[in-house]
């Protein structure tokens, strides 16, 4: 504890400066420093009842993070776990809802694998250099974003970046990262832009006791390209391009095999604006090929996915606003499980017709009342809804809300047709009958603001997941993935107090909360508590001239975990520090994670990064 308070006691040092690099805003011109993009399914009055964390590009280097899941770490109401350390699977849970609950988007347009075996995103493939800006939601999303988003949603943002700079960092020669942006503005107005990163990482064995090491190599593209074609109409599109190799280990024992995962999008859209109305369409394309080395046999998994998506919103008419639009998705994938499961080949595709509809009331000065509904026609699964209701009001500097939300999470490929149907050496089968799992939530958020600069914030939430899919051995004559009725309870209090100004910001964090099955059994790797610390100065001073400095802290409470039978495990505690000094040559960056160099494993049986220090250099050209 003293040593927290001394770092705390360090960044408060010097509470009067100016910011570290000044930005503007102009998108015909260039020079952002920060992309707010808008939430699918809402419109003007409606877009402050939608739960919203981001995080840009500022604050990403700031952190000097290398993949999403040193961001995501020390965001409260998450909770991570990693098979190992960088480039291992990684599970995200969100309010203690499954890792499988999450839905995860590239600018607005769902990503998740469904090739996977429950449909959930594997963070640990996720490096940030080529990321622009990462959008956080908290809660069921289904209303706004369509069929997974029970626990919540998280929108990566690949918009254009217009400072050109070419970034290296590391720590020795195995363990590094380069990364270059580049942005031209062309005589015909088109803007260009091409990210590019390569990440190497050397680490130990993922498994703990294991004795070799492991290597995680990473690369990204992304091509940016926008027009504004007339004054009310702009086209833009992206390709984003990414390909993750980790070693993994069976075992301590074991320590061969890899994953290799591929992803690749294609997206192009329109945006237009009149007086009255914003008029969005777009359509995207994605393909994850993904490999695993099991022993010497090889699992494939292929998967493509397709996206038409047209959304409209009308601007306020006197006090109301609202929107609708569609959105049609088509998946299909092909599995080879040689050496995981030993089962035959598959193939398989669903689609999924989604509609959604929101309006806005200002039913007051100091009232806002906001509806919205989706509805999903889903190949297997049918014609099913969510919905969302908000209620905004204002009680001078005291802001009450309360919003009532429904999601759903429909099988994923690999759920309905994994093995053909058939049984494998595991007698394990898919399930093409399975129902969809739907949530229900009612949330109660209280915000006071003692000021411009300082705020404290509560919300409380309560959440059911009714016919969990979830996997079970006695599934028909083997196991297999069924609504086996067991459903699903979460209960949270998240609560934070905020203090900022243009030169800092710094932030404490509280997060109690609960998740079980109905029959009180406890849902693993969640802590029933969780709090922590974040801080971000920005210093110009005559004798170190400009300077920022970022401090993250999170304590992970206790939490239920195999060892080897159901156990509840220690808690751990990490913290991150870094300082951006602006040079005569560039940004020079030292970063330290795991700052206290914790000794933990999260989940039992696999070890987790100790102390690191990196040194980088941005240099803006």
């Amino acid at each position: 504890m003293l040593k927290i308070i001394f770092f705390i006691l360090l960044t408060i040092s010097n509470l009067f400066a100016d910011n570290l690099k000044k930005c503007e805003w102009d998108n015909r011109k260039g020079d952002p420093c920060i992309v707010i993009s808008k939430t699918p399914n809402t419109s003007f009055f409606s877009e402050g009842s939608v739960n919203k964390i981001i995080i840009n590009r500022e604050q990403i280097e700031k952190s000097g993070a290398v993949d999403v899941v040193d961001i995501l770490n020390y965001i409260d109401g998450i909770d991570l776990k990693q098979n190992g350390q960088r480039g291992q699977l990684t599970s995200l849970f969100v309010r203690g809802t499954n890792s499988n609950h999450t839905l995860v988007l590239l600018n607005g347009i769902p990503i998740n694998d469904q090739s996977t075996t429950q449909g959930l995103h594997n963070f640990g493939q996720d490096f940030i250099q080529t990321i622009q800006q990462i959008e956080i939601y908290k809660g069921p999303s289904g209303a706004h974003f369509g069929p997974s988003a029970i626990g919540g949603a998280i929108n990566f943002v690949t918009a254009i970046d217009y400072v050109n700079k070419f970034s290296i960092g590391g720590h020795n020669g195995k363990n590094n990262t380069i990364d270059t942006n580049y942005t031209k503005i062309m005589e015909n107005g088109w803007h260009l832009n091409f990210k590019g990163s390569n990440s190497n990482n050397k680490t130990n064995s993922a498994r703990y006791g294991g004795k070799e090491d492991d290597n995680t190599k990473n690369y990204q593209v992304n091509i940016n390209a926008e027009k504004w074609i007339y004054d009310d109409l702009k086209i833009n599109s992206t390709v984003y391009a990414r390909r993750t190799k980790a070693n993994y280990d069976a075992s301590s024992s074991d320590e061969s095999g890899f994953a290799h995962d591929k992803m690749y999008v294609i997206q192009t859209g329109l945006n237009k604006l009149t007086e009255n109305s914003e008029n969005i369409l777009t359509l995207h394309y994605n393909h994850y090929n993904r490999e695993y080395d099991e022993g010497g046999y090889f699992d494939w998994y292929n998967s493509d996915s397709t996206v038409l998506k047209a959304e409209r919103k009308i601007k306020p008419i006197e006090k109301i606003s609202y929107g609708y639009g569609i959105e049609y998705k088509y998946d299909s994938g092909s599995f080879t499980n040689a050496g995981s499961w030993s089962s035959p080949s598959a193939r398989g595709n669903v689609d999924n017709f989604g509609f959604f509809i929101n309006s806005g009331y200002q039913l007051s000065d100091d009232t806002i009342l906001s509806l919205y509904g989706r509805g999903d026609n889903h190949k297997t699964t049918g014609l099913n809804s969510t919905y969302k209701i908000n209620l905004t009001k204002y009680f001078g500097k005291f802001k009450l809300g309360l919003t009532q939300s429904t999601s759903l999470r429909n099988p994923s490929l690999y759920e309905l047709y994994g093995s053909n149907g058939r049984t494998d050496s595991y007698k394990h089968v898919a399930n093409p009958d399975a129902d969809p799992e739907k949530s229900r939530t009612n949330e109660l958020k209280i915000k006071y603001s003692f000021n411009d600069s300082l705020s404290f914030e509560n919300s409380f939430y309560r959440s059911f997941i009714e016919d969990a899919l979830l996997y079970d051995s006695s599934y028909k004559e083997g196991s297999g993935y069924t609504n086996n009725k067991s459903d699903l309870k979460q209960d949270g209090i998240e609560s934070n107090i905020v203090f900022k100004n243009n030169k800092q910001k710094f932030s404490i964090f509280n997060t109690i909360s609960s998740s079980k099955q109905t029959d009180g059994t406890h849902q693993l790797n969640r802590p029933d508590s969780t709090y922590g610390i974040s801080y971000d100065l920005n210093v110009n001073n005559s004798l170190f001239g400009p300077f920022a400095i970022n401090y993250n802290y999170k304590h992970y409470g206790k939490s239920f975990d195999y060892k080897p039978s159901i156990t509840k495990v220690d808690s751990t505690d990490i913290m991150n520090f870094s300082i951006l000094k602006e040079t005569s040559l560039g940004i020079l960056r030292i970063n330290i994670t795991n700052l206290l160099d914790e000794k933990y494993q999260r989940p039992e049986g696999y070890k987790q990064n100790g102390r690191l220090a990196n040194l980088g250099l941005k240099i803006s050209f």
